[in-house]
């Protein structure tokens, strides 16, 4: 089905494929071609489509109760937050409606805990080459000028770091007296699927507890299970962050985003400091409640942690004489293919062989399979893929040479 000349603002470069039925890690268009989705809506279908435990409370909530506000109480939510703060160790729990929406929270929890401290402009250190939302605070977070482009003024308040860099940090907090949280994904996904180095989290949460600040992590992209752990942050043991933002996989699909927080940003926002209309309605939560009941149910985290294993090491065999092929990284269901020029064109290429992928930074293709990909569906997308990559290749070298 053509949108081409629907009244849809045209914020979107779609692909000319429209989907209209799924099941586990398949999508089906409206002309019955079947699709391997190595995509999961950019990280949220996490247990696939058309997952029967999700859609059964879908059903059963939709007939029983959707929305009623948060002027009143909301059991779902309730459970719902009890089972986040157990499974991260965080102490409370905002639901909203988005990953934008989870990192505004954030946002406004360290302007709140700058006034508890007397600080009347404070800063958030947040990286270079990060992605944390398109809401005008968020996107003046992100570091990224391309889509900044054309809204400025941008909100002011953030200092902006090297990504991996503790040096420049430190650097910092040695300049800046006014700093009040730093801002930063486990791994950059936007930014070209780029793990933390080694150690860096808890350098951060180190100079954090040094210089008074909070250790604010975006885990929208690698929340609930997608790198291998619960959270990104809990691949360094030990580690607890003041402030963590969720969405994504949190709903298989639903729209729900969560901001949680721990230690002395537990209790920063009082009655009347923030609010979400839709946010935590019951039924969002009770999805959200399902999603990590199957989870926990299928040991679908160890389950991600393996396959990641799997697809990252068929790629690199597979892809071990191709010298355009840089690294292969990432954590879990969070991989990237480098490439050392612009690759975009493979998306169009993919979509044609029936593989949904993507490519992020230009030059990295970008997997984000579902953690109920069986094995031979891993093997799948290795064989599809590095052939598509091959053969992509062989065509850019035969047109140079021509």
């Amino acid at each position: 089905m053509s949108t081409a000349t629907s009244h849809l603002m045209p914020t979107y470069n779609r692909q000319p494929v429209s989907f209209v039925r799924g099941e586990g890690a398949r999508l089906w268009d409206d002309a019955g071609r079947v699709y391997l989705d190595a995509l999961s809506g950019i990280a949220v279908t996490g247990l696939g489509h058309a997952h029967p435990d999700i859609t059964a409370a879908i059903c059963a909530q939709a007939g029983t109760l959707i929305h009623t506000s948060n002027v009143y109480g909301i059991p779902w939510q309730a459970k719902l937050a009890d089972r986040l703060a157990a499974i991260s160790g965080m102490g409370s729990v905002f639901f909203g409606n988005s990953g934008a929406a989870a990192n505004e929270a954030s946002i406004k929890l360290a302007r709140l805990f700058a006034r508890q401290k007397g600080i009347a402009e404070p800063k958030i250190i947040v990286m270079e080459t990060s992605f944390h939302g398109r809401t005008m605070a968020t996107l003046a977070a992100t570091g990224n000028a391309a889509i900044q482009k054309g809204f400025e003024p941008l909100v002011g308040g953030f200092l902006r770091a090297p990504y991996g860099d503790l040096a420049a940090l430190r650097a910092l907090a040695e300049t800046q007296s006014d700093i009040v949280a730093v801002l930063v994904e486990p791994v950059q996904g936007e930014g070209g699927v780029r793990p933390a180095p080694e150690g860096y989290l808890r350098g951060v949460r180190a100079l954090c507890d040094q210089f008074d600040w909070l250790m604010m992590l975006d885990e929208v992209q690698t929340g609930i299970g997608r790198t291998g752990q619960w959270f990104g942050f809990q691949h360094e043991p030990g580690l607890l962050p003041d402030v963590m933002s969720l969405a994504k996989g949190l709903g298989n699909g639903v729209p729900i985003g969560a901001c949680l927080a721990a230690g002395k940003a537990a209790q920063l926002f009082a009655p009347g400091n923030h609010g979400s209309t839709f946010g935590g309605n019951p039924l969002v939560c009770r999805v959200a409640h399902t999603v990590l009941d199957v989870i926990e149910r299928d040991g679908l985290v160890a389950r991600a942690a393996a396959l990641g294993a799997r697809i990252r090491t068929g790629l690199s065999t597979a892809l071990a004489e191709v010298a355009a092929v840089q690294t292969i990284r990432g954590q879990g269901l969070l991989i990237g293919v480098v490439l050392d020029r612009p690759c975009g064109e493979l998306v169009r290429r993919a979509l044609d062989a029936g593989l949904l992928i993507n490519v992020t930074a230009g030059s990295v293709i970008r997997l984000l399979p579902p953690l109920i990909f069986t094995d031979a569906e891993a093997d799948e997308l290795v064989a599809r893929l590095a052939a598509l990559i091959v053969d992509w290749l062989a065509e850019n070298e035969t047109q140079i040479t021509d």
